[in-house]
């Protein structure tokens, strides 16, 4: 593993030497994740892309993309672009990643089932703001605010998160 290594341990998420308090899904953890179940897939992930809310932030990053209004993520196993970002009007089940909320002002996006995407293999692992300590995702990785953005400003496309 690398300093640049995003490393999920049982009591938080080490990075560049530092340790960060996150969530994990609902689920818990799973070598056999599928859609629906909540839980946060094992394995290494690497990191492929960022988007931010531009209205909301700065750009935390040269190769983070801004949020418009008409962005999803289709989670529609039954879609030709499942676990991809589309744009609206959509015709399958998605999710708004702009959000009224602050959860998806900042997204670093992973590789798990992505870019080529098996049906029912879970959509989007993001690593996104939290809704509160100790609040579980729907099997992303969240982070406070504040850690979130200090994370993102220095990870690299190439970092991977690790979760074992």
């Amino acid at each position: 593993m690398k300093p640049i290594d995003l490393v999920l341990t049982p009591t938080h998420l080490r990075f560049m030497n530092r340790r960060f308090a996150c969530t994990i899904g609902r689920g818990g953890l799973a070598s056999d994740k599928t859609e629906g179940d909540g839980a946060t897939p094992v394995g290494t992930h690497r990191i492929v892309d960022m988007f931010y809310r531009a209205d909301r932030m700065a750009r935390p990053a040269d190769w983070a993309r801004p949020i418009g209004p008409r962005d999803l993520w289709s989670d529609d196993v039954s879609d030709p672009a499942y676990n991809h970002r589309v744009r609206a009007p959509h015709g399958f089940s998605h999710e708004h990643l702009r959000r009224a909320d602050p959860m998806y002002d900042l997204i670093l996006v992973t590789d798990w089932n992505y870019p080529h995407a098996a049906a029912g293999k879970g959509s989007a692992i993001f690593i996104h703001q939290w809704r509160g300590p100790g609040r579980p995702t729907a099997g992303c990785i969240a982070f406070r605010r504040d850690h979130l953005r200090w994370i993102a400003q220095r990870i690299t496309c190439g970092s991977r998160l690790v979760i074992a």
